[in-house]
């Protein structure tokens, strides 16, 4: 399990695990969870934002329960007490499954605007549990950690592995800071000297350009968006690339964008990463 934001991360922590986040929670937070659910040995698990070590006041209690069809449950606990249970009657996770689990925090309520299992595109359903106390009498600063990992210095252009290339269900996950003054950037998959996918967002001509060069040749670009530009002079942003057996399926922020079908076919021999640009890279995963 991982928790990703613009601060560091903690990678492969022992569950049960607390950490914390730096400064508290603010309004427009997002807190990423990477993780797989256990084939067996139990029918649920919980996520806790919550004051301290202290679990008397747990501002949001996120609890996938695989019983009676499986559901999601989300409350919040002041005080020692539970309040009003919200349960959401699906289940967005599988047993034996990865998946990654964003949550956006608003001044009002708690959203998970994106959910992914393994061999799935990005769940479109948000669930929603409205803070029913004022944000900052909940958590004002959550929990002291064991241990705070380094925040990692990431050179541009920044290169590395993906250990046995890319399968279907494989993700890659770039977060960064877009430059205030930013033209473009770039996210490559690389085969060798080809590069599989080239994601290249470009705010001089207000396009996110993908394509593909084999033997030094780009091949035709694709642009075309089910919605506006996703990327922001000045503005952070998460990147998600789910590799599929037959596409790369992209989210951007938390929200599908586009998929961009292989033109490489051996997807093992895609292993290696490339981002540059005009951005500050806050985290990789592969």
């Amino acid at each position: 399990m991982a928790f990703g934001g613009a601060q560091a991360s903690y990678i492969n922590p022992v569950v049960p695990f607390t950490g914390m986040i730096q400064g508290g929670l603010q309004d427009g937070h997002k807190i990423t969870i990477i993780g797989a659910v256990l084939p067996s040995g139990g029918n649920r698990f919980a996520v806790n934002l919550q004051t301290g070590y202290n679990d008397s006041d747990i501002a949001f209690h996120f609890n996938p329960r695989f019983e009676e069809g499986g559901y999601v449950v989300c409350n919040t606990k002041q005080r020692g007490s539970w309040g009003t249970e919200e349960r959401k009657m699906h289940m967005p996770f599988q047993r034996g499954c990865s998946f990654e689990l964003c949550f956006q925090v608003q001044s009002s309520e708690f959203r998970p605007p994106g959910i992914w299992p393994a061999n799935s595109a990005p769940i479109a359903q948000t669930f929603v549990h409205t803070i029913h106390s004022a944000p900052g009498q909940m958590f004002p600063n959550p929990v002291i950690p064991p241990a705070v990992y380094p925040n990692p210095v990431y050179q541009l252009p920044f290169f590395t592995s993906i250990l046995g290339g890319l399968y279907p269900s494989k993700s890659i996950l770039v977060s960064g800071t877009i430059l205030p003054s930013a033209q473009r950037f770039y996210i490559n998959l690389r085969s060798g000297s080809d590069i599989a996918f080239h994601l290249n967002p470009r705010f001089n001509e207000n396009a996110v350009v993908r394509n593909t060069q084999i033997n030094g040749s780009w091949g035709s670009e694709e642009r075309s968006l089910p919605r506006g530009m996703p990327f922001f002079r000045g503005q952070s942003f998460s990147v998600w690339i789910m590799c599929e057996g037959h596409c790369f399926k992209v989210a951007v922020d938390s929200q599908h964008l586009f998929e961009y079908h292989h033109r490489l076919k051996n997807l093992p021999a895609i292993n290696n990463l490339e981002v540059g640009g005009d951005i500050q890279l806050t985290h990789v995963q592969t």
